[in-house]
């Protein structure tokens, strides 16, 4: 992969299954993003998921997805993560990484 590729902007909504609620996975996932440069936002759902946005260079996206789908946040577990609609883009909607409450 060349450096033009991975530094494509993507976007990509995530869904989050499993105990994520109630054991910082919101916090960990906030700090992860940040630690990686990425923007974009996290939130508990009524369902006991936790969802959200990532944008960033795609190399990093990935890397954060990987983390969403296996490590997460020390006391959570993880059942399995959903990404969909990704997308190019060519700026960032967001300015930083929040947590929705």
């Amino acid at each position: 992969m060349n450096m033009a590729e991975g530094d494509t902007l993507i976007s990509v909504d995530y869904e989050v299954f499993g105990k994520v609620q109630g054991v910082f996975f919101r916090k960990y996932t906030q700090a992860e993003s940040k630690r990686l440069g990425l923007v974009g936002w996290v939130q508990n759902t009524d369902q006991g998921t936790v969802q959200g946005q990532l944008q960033g260079p795609i190399s990093k996206v990935r890397h954060m997805q990987e983390w969403l789908e296996t490590k997460g946040s020390p006391k959570s577990h993880i059942d399995r993560a959903n990404f969909n609609n990704e997308k190019v883009i060519l700026k960032l909607d967001y300015s930083d990484f929040q947590i929705v409450k």
